[in-house]
């Protein structure tokens, strides 16, 4: 996301939040992530096939507090769909693994490979 140098970092989060279905608020990126929690949220989007906008944090600081100030959550990753903070790391690695992480995507009407979420389950049970 190249920031609108017009629009305040909220604005701009907004924005992104509210344009795309799903958002990963990550270091660095979905094809090279930089730290190992982002790795690992994007990890799992990429094979359940979900379709997300990555956000690079490290490319802005204004972006990287801002975030943080707009969830009032302290750490990154942080993963939005539609519109609605879900959480970072641990908390989508533990809906991914009980099945909740493929009921919130069910019922906002995001598609993703179902196999593949029951494989990451069957490989952590």
């Amino acid at each position: 996301m190249q920031r609108n140098r017009k629009m305040s970092a909220q604005d701009q989060i907004r924005e992104t939040i509210t344009k795309n279905d799903v958002v990963l608020f990550m270091k660095g990126t979905k094809m090279m992530p930089q730290c190992g929690f982002s790795s690992r949220v994007a990890g799992i989007l990429n094979y359940m096939g979900v379709d997300f906008a990555d956000v690079n944090v490290l490319a802005d600081a204004e972006i990287r507090q801002g975030i943080k100030d707009f969830s009032d959550w302290p750490t990154i990753p942080q993963l939005y769909v539609k519109g609605e903070f879900v959480g970072g790391c641990d908390i989508v690695t533990e809906m991914t693994i009980s099945g909740e992480l493929d009921t919130l995507l069910e019922s906002n009407g995001i598609g993703f490979n179902k196999e593949a979420a029951d494989k990451i389950r069957e490989a952590n049970a």
